[in-house]
Order: structure tokens, then sequence, then C-alpha cells
């Protein structure tokens, strides 16, 4: 069982500089969905503010998981192990 679950975990784990874009494309599609919302749900100027908020909320957001895998990337060259936690 433990197995298992330990595998099924490994399926949430960002691994690639190419899954991380895909999410950030993923987060982007909905912030930007979310967006066109605050537009039809305040007009005007506080539409557009939510708007670019729901923007700069994934650009923070990509910069964060790509620094996360170059980290994680040198801190494994660094510790001379072979994978993930030492798998």
């Amino acid at each position: 069982m433990g197995n298992m679950l330990r595998k099924l975990s490994r399926l949430f784990v960002i691994k690639t500089k190419i899954e991380a874009y895909l999410i950030i494309f993923a987060l982007a599609v909905g912030a930007m969905e979310r967006g066109k919302g605050y537009l039809n749900e305040y007009p005007g100027t506080g539409g557009w503010l939510l708007f670019w908020a729901c923007s700069g909320s994934v650009m923070l957001a990509g910069a964060k998981i790509l620094d996360a895998l170059r980290y994680e990337r040198e801190a494994r060259r660094h510790s001379n192990l072979p994978g993930r936690n030492g798998q």
C-alpha cells in the first residue's frame, strides 16, 4: 500500500521544465477566464484591476515554479544524489 501511494504521489511532482510550462499555461488559462468574469461582474476600472491582478499572479507563480526547479536541480547536483530524495 505504501509503495502504491509513493508512486501515486510522484504523479503530482513537477520534474521537468516542460511539465512546469504546461502547468503555468493551465494556470494562465484559468486566471484569464477568471479575469473575464471579473470584467463582467465589475465593469470599469475595478474589473480591469482585478483582471490584471489575475494575470500578475500567474506570472509570479510561474517564476516561482521555474526557480524551484532550478534550485532542486542544483541541490541534486551538489549533493551527489542519483534522484529526488535519494531514490
